[in-house]
């Protein structure tokens, strides 16, 4: 992995991160509450982790826009996170809702916010990668 794909994974980590808090700690945080049935304790949760699969996610996008995306622009990189965004959300948000409890309208929150911050991870992509 190149430099500039390395930083672009690594931008896409803290950006991911914090859009993360701001969608789970602050947008969802009273349907976390109102399910808290369904989850772990904050104690039992492993953190390190959930961090571990936001970068391994992050670097693969880069490298995946890296690698495989000709020519590359900014424009390009939100159209790749549009339509990458849209399929791992979809499959993610609403996989989870058939075989796990949870409200339909908990699962709509994960596929739009996944698919917002995986069009997010495509921006940041084009922008630092571009031509």
């Amino acid at each position: 992995m190149g430099k500039r794909t390395a930083l672009t994974a690594i931008v896409i980590f803290i950006v991911w991160s914090l859009m993360d808090f701001v969608i789970h700690n602050v947008l969802l945080q009273s349907t976390y509450q109102a399910t808290a049935a369904l989850w772990r304790p904050v104690e039992e949760m492993n953190i390190g982790l959930m961090y571990l699969t936001s970068l391994v996610f992050a670097a693969s996008i880069a490298i995946l826009y890296a690698y495989f995306v000709s020519p590359k622009s900014q424009a390009i990189g939100i159209k790749f996170g549009l339509i990458l965004g849209f399929g791992v959300a979809f499959v993610s948000a609403f996989a989870s809702y058939v075989y796990m409890p949870i409200p339909f309208n908990l699962a709509v929150s994960w596929f739009f916010a996944s698919w917002i911050e995986i069009a997010v991870a495509g921006m940041i992509a084009g922008f630092i990668l571009k031509n």
